[in-house]
């Protein structure tokens, strides 16, 4: 027992580690892409679709989830996210060429790959807590969520200019940035391939099976589906709502991001937007990841329940004040910081409730099941996003977000399901 205690503590603090390194490297990219996605796609396709980039993005990185994480299921976490990252890489290429050659089906296609880095990222968090104890799971998983914060910050501010210094080459300054989110992605694969020994997901299924009781190897040492998986989740209200937080909060926090520098777009030049939108934006992703080492200490001494309550206020409060915002920088700045944090509380609270309420045989296949679920609830933000503001404008969008967290807020305080995370707590 104690050779174990010794073998799960060693190999956790070492994989926690490389996260954080490689959320650091793959944050640039990802920022980069998010920040100037809105914007390519409406210089190339027109502002009703300009949500469509993000949602191209969020729907590849939720449905490359699934086949990620059947492999990671199956071989561990390594190759699962170093092939999401070689993927991402891939779809910055095919954003930048879609650019150069003026193809808007190549445009969505690359953003689709593109948002396979952002799903190595959503899943690392999962391999934060593969060997983390009970106490400490929302530390641990906040702890690589807010290494993200340093690459993450940066990366908005460095799309001008690093778009601007392949211009020479005849390199549009919207499509520039994704050639250095493409480079992050690689040196994220190459750094997971060759440092995530051993593999805490494998190293945390041997240890599970050499604690179990025989029925319950027998259990283990069944193929796993996504079936069971999601007949898992049902089974479990903690699970579920775990599962509902992030997907709204991601609802949420997308519906307004995504459609923020179009509005910024809006009253200023095409040089002073992308200065404004990289301030604004890097506020935004220092509010998601910034603080969420407190997020994750409040998780696993308040609770999860009131964690995830009190990001979904903030939600509704980072929503009032982008519809009042107007074009007030300050105002949506402000909003955008506070849409940030609430999408944190509800991420890192739903990310550890989620993952403690599964048995260790699902849970890889269950986590790749949440962030397709999550996904498509972004996507389907950013799609509507860009029409609602095309026919009602952007405060009317912020309101609509808003409204859309009253039902997690019913299930968060239905008995039953209170009753069910008092238990598993």
């Amino acid at each position: 027992m104690t050779s174990a205690v010794a073998v799960r503590s060693a190999v956790q603090v070492r994989t926690v580690r490389l996260l954080m390194v490689v959320e650091v490297v793959s944050g640039l990219g990802v920022a980069m892409g998010i920040s100037v996605g809105a914007l390519l796609t409406r210089a190339m396709a027109g502002t009703a679709l300009s949500g469509a980039a993000q949602s191209a993005a969020v729907v590849g990185g939720g449905v490359l989830a699934v086949p990620a994480a059947a492999l990671m299921s199956r071989y561990g976490r390594r190759p699962g996210l170093a092939l999401c990252y070689l993927t991402g890489a891939v779809g910055g290429v095919a954003v930048l060429a879609s650019a150069l050659l003026d193809s808007i089906p190549l445009l969505f296609v690359g953003f689709f790959l593109f948002g396979a880095g952002s799903t190595a990222k959503l899943q690392s968090r999962y391999a934060a807590t593969d060997l983390a104890e009970p106490h400490r799971r929302g530390r641990q998983l906040s702890l690589v969520v807010w290494s993200t914060t340093l690459g993450a910050v940066i990366g908005p501010n460095l799309a001008s200019p690093l778009g601007g210094s392949l211009s020479r080459f005849g390199i549009p300054e919207l499509a520039g940035p994704f050639a250095f989110a493409a480079a992050s992605f690689l040196l994220s694969a190459l750094l997971l391939t060759v440092f995530l020994r051993p593999d805490p997901l494998l190293t945390a299924q041997t240890l599970a099976v050499a604690d179990a009781a025989p029925a319950a190897v027998v259990d283990a040492a069944r193929p796993q589906t996504l079936g069971s998986a999601a007949r898992a989740v049902l089974a479990s209200p903690a699970a579920r709502l775990g599962m509902a937080a992030m997907a709204l909060g991601h609802l949420v926090m997308v519906a307004v991001m995504a459609m923020t520098p179009v509005h910024i777009g809006e009253t200023h030049s095409a040089p002073d937007t992308l200065r404004i939108v990289g301030f604004v934006l890097s506020v935004h992703v220092a509010g998601m990841y910034g603080l969420s080492p407190v997020v994750g200490w409040l998780t696993d001494r308040a609770g999860r329940v009131p964690v995830i309550l009190g990001g979904v206020a903030l939600l509704i409060a980072a929503c009032a004040v982008a519809a009042a915002a107007g074009h007030d920088t300050a105002l949506l700045t402000t909003a955008l910081l506070m849409l940030g944090l609430g999408w944190s509380g509800t991420m890192v609270a739903g990310s550890t409730l989620f993952t403690e309420s599964l048995p260790t045989a699902v849970k890889a296949r269950a986590q790749g099941l949440s962030d397709l679920v999550t996904g498509l609830s972004g996507a389907s933000a950013g799609v509507l996003s860009g029409i609602v503001v095309e026919l009602s404008g952007y405060a009317v969008l912020a309101l609509l977000a808003g409204l859309a967290t009253i039902p997690l807020i019913a299930l968060a305080l239905r008995p039953s399901t209170l009753a069910a995370v008092k238990v598993a707590d």
